[in-house]
């Protein structure tokens, strides 16, 4: 087993990464008293693919199957990623899922390495990995690694914002975000956060951005990697708007963090699976087909996904 201890290269924590304040107490029961009760979650539909073999994919081609919230499986030539999963129930603060998730953690196909975005419960869910392999390589933000080698994982790598790694035959960069980290109350910052960016021999990339607010980390990105075919945005858990706006973008925010990005294709995520903030359950989707529209982008370009739907590059 390797050891769980903290590599000395990371600070005690990332609080100086952070780009917002943090709720205080108050704040987060007026987040708590916004949600929408049983009346505004029950007769929501979100789109969902019954569970069925995913498309082929191999080298030269670009996978994007949405397993539901932020959960993501990438095959960028012939490799194969799994991002953030929560593929079992519901997770601490929202006990429900509206939608089951689209895979199981068995019916997965074989992979080739898990990344996560950083440690809040609806990112990093031990039940589903206590389901995979404990030889799957795993890749994760700076201060991380303890928390996965307590758990009997063998092959963890640590990476700091803009530093890569091969995973076969793609590049895998940890990339910035607007965003935060804890578990429980005494880790507040300790796991850094971000975002993924895989990119493929032929010079195409897909990111996944994690959780993140709007702000110029997008535009950044956007001109390191050039060639962004696909980006996987977060559009919900939004509201209200004066406590998430620092760390949660909204539907208009991610459209215009994609043309920051150069991004050629959209996949929202981070909605339909639990209630995380204020806004109704399927006003994400809809907010962002509208301002798809609005920014005067092909609606082609969109990849409103259902959960379990793939599309392929």
């Amino acid at each position: 087993m390797p050891s769980a201890r903290r590599d000395p290269r990371w600070p005690r924590d990332f609080h100086h990464r952070r780009t917002a304040g943090l709720l205080n107490p108050l704040q987060v029961l007026e987040l708590a008293r916004s949600m929408p009760g049983a009346e505004g979650r029950d007769g929501a539909r979100v789109p969902v693919v019954d569970a069925r073999p995913l498309p082929p994919a191999g080298p030269g081609e670009i996978a994007v199957t949405w397993l539901g919230h932020s959960s993501a499986l990438l095959r960028v030539d012939g490799v194969t990623l799994l991002v953030d999963p929560v593929l079992a129930g519901g997770i601490p603060g929202a006990r429900r899922r509206l939608t089951p998730p689209a895979l199981t953690p068995e019916q997965l196909p074989p992979l080739d390495a898990v990344l996560i975005s950083h440690d809040h419960y609806d990112h990093l869910d031990a039940p589903t990995l206590r389901r995979l392999p404990r030889d799957t390589p795993v890749l994760v933000g700076g201060g991380a690694a303890p928390w996965f080698a307590r758990r009997g994982f063998t092959d963890v790598t640590e990476l700091d914002w803009w530093e890569g790694t091969r995973v076969g035959g793609v590049q895998v960069e940890f990339v910035p975000a607007h965003h935060w980290s804890r578990r429980t109350l005494l880790d507040t910052c300790r796991r850094l956060w971000g975002g993924w960016v895989v990119t493929g021999a032929d010079g195409r990339s897909v990111l996944h951005a994690g959780d993140t607010g709007y702000g110029p980390f997008p535009a950044r990105i956007g001109a390191r990697h050039r060639d962004i075919a696909v980006a996987l945005l977060p559009v919900g858990a939004y509201a209200p708007r004066r406590l998430l706006r620092g760390v949660h973008m909204d539907p208009a925010e991610a459209v215009r963090a994609a043309g920051d990005l150069g991004a050629r294709h959209v996949v929202p995520i981070h909605w339909g699976t639990f209630v995380l903030s204020g806004e109704p359950v399927l006003e994400p989707l809809e907010r962002v087909r509208e301002e798809w529209v609005r920014a005067g982008r092909d609606g082609a370009d969109l990849w409103d996904l259902p959960i379990g739907g793939t599309r392929v590059l």
